[in-house]
């Protein structure tokens, strides 16, 4: 991956996109070869991750249901025991950039599913990481605060420009959001399609209906239908 680049990962059920990011985040170790990963001017193993320098956002938002947005956020400074002053400065921003101010007291059950989707992206965001993880963190949510979260990480990663990588079953969110898509092939898994995305920057909610758009999603698909039929037994 280049630095500051949008990578999706596309792939059937089962193929091995959430296990891809449990090993870069050394949650999971490899059963065979190695990760090595280059953040800033450090490498990383599985074995030894960077601290700090990943930030992991999951399908559920794995927010502590005692603790307020503010606390849920200030988490990854506690755990490394520094939460000065210019870390709560830090936990501030990030729940404003995610468009939560104002909701710093308030506690998980008392969000939408959309709102507590935000904490866990400002919560990733606090540490300013050079790698932002992402599997599949939008599926759960309906398709209207889908579409309002997708421009939302847009303009967060126009403006701070991690790196992502970004695990999605939809075909249509990997080519909105991404600069590259990599579709794998069904389990067991492997890439079989790397295409890079070729579509204006910045994105705007008017693209979704361009027939470059849809040209391009036509791309995924077939290399998507046909990575299905390259698995096991093929």
């Amino acid at each position: 991956m280049a630095r500051g680049e949008f990578l999706s990962l596309v792939g059937p059920s089962g193929c091995g996109k959430s296990t891809l990011l449990r090993i870069v985040a050394g949650l999971s170790p490899p059963t065979g070869g190695s990760c090595r990963l280059t953040l800033g001017d450090r490498s990383a193993t599985p074995a030894r991750p960077a601290a700090g320098r990943i930030g992991f956002v999951f399908q559920d938002p794995t927010l502590m249901p005692w603790s307020t947005v503010f606390g849920n956020v200030l988490l990854p400074f506690r755990i490394a025991r520094r939460a000065g002053h210019p870390e709560r400065e830090r936990v501030r921003a990030a729940i404003r950039a995610v468009g939560l101010a104002g909701f710093e007291d308030a506690y998980p059950h008392q969000l939408s599913g959309g709102m507590r989707m935000r904490v866990a992206l400002a919560r990733a965001l606090a540490t300013d990481p050079d790698l932002l993880l992402l599997d599949e963190p939008f599926a759960a949510l309906d398709e209207i605060t889908r579409l309002a979260l997708n421009d939302d990480l847009l303009r967060l990663w126009e403006r701070l420009r991690p790196t992502v990588l970004f695990v999605t079953h939809s075909v249509f969110e990997s080519v909105y959001l991404s600069t590259r898509i990599a579709v794998m092939s069904a389990r067991p898994g492997r890439i079989v399609a790397d295409l890079p995305v070729d579509l204006p920057q910045p994105r705007e909610r008017p693209l979704r209906g361009s027939a470059a758009y849809a040209a391009m999603c036509d791309r995924v698909s077939a290399a998507l239908a046909a990575g299905m039929g390259q698995g096991a037994g093929a």
